[in-house]
């Protein structure tokens, strides 16, 4: 395995190299740098983004930002591809391991982006306009933008979990607030279901990334950079596992292991169940989607139940990033710092709910104001770092394959932590 990664590796740079070669007749202008050199005014192009966003509940709206950046900059064209979510990853590795029909920009999550960087498929942003007010990001997010020492991501918008609860439905139930750890969750959910015959709390059951919160919680996490060995199959990371198949054991949670989210959102959109853990990101869809939630103020948003380690919500995320190989490095280094700019941050906080990544933004009255950001803007603070390594991205296939054999029954909850384990010890040659 390691030596068909560096196999992999070396195919990935002399790809970009031909790319890169073979550049001339992009953009005009030198690349502007963040001390204005060069006015963003006179460079002209062509910027292929593909943009990973829903492509129902949020997509419109970037479509309505890049009309404002190209009458800002009418000599940069734009072409908007929305890609699904899923498969994303690969696609984007593909398309610039080749060079053939590669973004010049993309929305990449924040694993993503110090693989694909350790791969020479990035261009590096210090001293470009594209990292305009750097000092105005928040720290978390910028931390996962940085490889070896350089910048090769600007941070779009970061995230963490949440308990998403509703109103009506505790009421309903008796309960008065919401529960601050995973005991008082199944007390919640058993009370909800002797009140109301529904279910309290929906576990998604296909991502890996829902596991975290669990992991976390019981202080645990997936591996330990600093001393290069695997911890998701310790006690703590067993207890994870038992804790995520007691939720649907005991009948406090129901699951799914197939087209999680959109059965977890249908089923608390319509009332179904009172509880998910979700993120920022599905508050544009939450609110759009009437059910429920017809009336706004039925939604409750409280930090994710702690475990017996306390409270452990995962760091989450996305970056604009540049092609290394891209024909028009300057027309998307402009891109990205409009995309990037407090006000467009804002416009996409008050239009869909999503967090933004400037310490200014936060400060804004009409954007302080909003419900969510009040929430969330503590809660990204408290966030639980991952492991920003190059294969970050890859610890989340084992770990889904494991999760969902525990919650189908054909594995046991210490079957599946160390079958995990095992695999990254197979894919990252750590203890």
């Amino acid at each position: 395995m390691r030596r068909g990664i560096a196999a992999s590796t070396l195919v990935v740079a002399l790809a970009v190299s031909m790319a890169a070669c073979s550049s001339s007749g992009g953009s005009t202008g030198s690349a502007p740098t963040a001390g204005g050199a060069v006015d963003p005014a006179t460079v002209s192009g062509t910027v292929t983004w593909w943009d990973t966003t829903d492509a129902t509940a949020e997509a419109p709206t970037y479509q309505k930002v890049i009309e404002g950046f190209q009458a800002k900059y009418p000599n940069i064209k734009v072409n908007y591809v929305n890609v699904p979510f899923d498969g994303a990853q690969n696609k984007i590795k593909n398309a610039f391991s080749s060079g053939t029909d590669a973004p010049d920009v993309i929305r990449s999550e924040v694993a993503w982006t110090p693989e694909l960087a350790s791969l020479h498929l990035l261009a590096p942003l210090d001293g470009t306009i594209a990292l305009d007010k750097a000092d105005d990001f928040l720290p978390n997010p910028v931390a996962a933008t940085k490889y070896e020492g350089k910048t090769y991501g600007v941070p779009q918008v970061t995230d963490t979990m949440a308990l998403f609860y509703n109103k009506k439905m505790f009421a309903d139930a008796g309960i008065t607030k919401p529960p601050a750890t995973i005991e008082e969750l199944k007390a919640a959910s058993a009370q909800i279901k002797a009140k109301t015959g529904k279910t309290g709390f929906y576990l998604r059951g296909d991502d890996a990334y829902w596991t975290l919160s669990f992991l976390y919680g019981e202080g645990g996490d997936l591996v330990d950079p600093a001393t290069k060995s695997v911890t998701i199959d310790n006690p703590a990371g067993v207890k994870a596992f038992k804790t995520m198949k007691d939720l649907v054991d005991s009948g406090a949670a129901k699951t799914s292991v197939t087209d999680g989210f959109t059965n977890m959102m249908t089923s608390f959109q319509s009332g179904d169940t009172a509880m998910m853990i979700n993120g920022p990101w599905a508050l544009a869809t939450v609110n759009k989607g009437g059910g429920e939630f017809a009336d706004k103020s039925n939604l409750g948003i409280a930090v994710v139940p702690a475990g017996s380690g306390g409270q452990g919500a995962p760091q989450g995320g996305h970056s604009y990033a540049i092609y290394a190989g891209s024909k028009n490095i300057s027309a998307s280094q402009v891109f990205v710092q409009y995309m990037a700019s407090a006000e467009v941050q804002t416009t996409l906080t008050k239009e869909l709910g999503v967090l933004p990544t400037r310490k200014s933004v936060y400060t804004q009255p009409d954007v302080a104001a909003i419900e969510s950001v009040k929430f969330f803007s503590e809660a990204v603070g408290k966030a639980h770092q991952r492991p920003w390594i190059p294969e970050g991205g890859t610890l989340f296939a084992p770990l889904v394959t494991e999760y969902t054999a525990m919650l189908s029954g054909r594995e046991t909850p210490e079957q599946a932590a160390k079958n995990t384990g095992d695999a990254y010890r197979k894919n990252l040659g750590w203890k």
